[in-house]
């Protein structure tokens, strides 16, 4: 039963055996239909894939986001969906959720007939990182981790399932500081009782090759 965007919930699942042909290796601009923007980056190689959705940042689109972890995903092995918030910024800041989930929703099921998937994580950075974990949390029955680059806040519109989460901050950060965003966000997941692993360190609000790589190690093991 298909479910209203406005829930936070998505519907697609994909899996390892995809109907369709194979996405190539590389960049594909994924075609769904009106103003809606999506981009998936497909390592070499074939067989099952792990997927990491990222969400970029207040002002960002897809391209950034592919910018910002593709590499570090393409040498572990890592397939990585990002989409475009149709506003500045997603949905559930800038009004409601609704118009994002379903692109979301749509562009997953667009990777869902092409791509074999063994697990997904969902992330993101700054506001796209707030997001992540707010989506992520109404969705842990279809991500097992969250990756949250500098996020601001957690606001899920419900919860399902018990994703890992690993969440990022810099001690230096003047856009979201520290102390009433990564420290604040991380206690409060942890006190629900979440598996969370925080890592703190000396910089700004970024993200590194470094930062990515402590991320996927979190949810793929070293």
């Amino acid at each position: 039963m298909t479910r209203p965007a406005a829930q936070g919930r998505l519907d697609t699942r994909p899996g390892p055996d995809p109907g369709g042909p194979p996405l190539p290796a590389g960049v594909t601009r994924l075609e769904l239909g009106g103003d809606a923007e999506a981009m998936i980056r497909v390592p070499e190689g074939t067989g099952l894939r792990p997927l990491l959705v990222f969400c970029h940042g207040a002002g960002g689109d897809a391209a950034q986001s592919l910018a910002a972890v593709g590499d570090v995903a393409a040498a572990r092995g890592v397939a990585v969906l990002a989409t475009s918030s149709v506003a500045t910024t997603w949905d559930l800041i800038a009004g409601g959720l609704g118009r994002d989930v379903a692109v979301l929703d749509a562009a997953l099921d667009a990777v869902a007939g092409r791509l074999p998937v063994s697990r997904l994580a969902l992330g993101g950075f700054s506001d796209g990182a707030s997001y992540a974990l707010s989506l992520g949390l109404a969705n842990g029955d279809l991500f097992e981790a969250l990756l949250a680059f500098s996020p601001g806040f957690a606001a899920p519109p419900g919860r399902t399932g018990r994703p890992r989460v690993w969440i990022a901050h810099g001690t230096t950060d003047r856009v979201l500081p520290v102390e009433r965003c990564g420290r604040r966000v991380s206690h409060a997941l942890s006190a629900a009782g979440y598996d969370v692993t925080y890592d703190e360190f000396a910089g700004g609000h970024v993200v590194t090759p470094d930062l990515v790589t402590a991320a996927l190690g979190t949810w793929l093991g070293n």
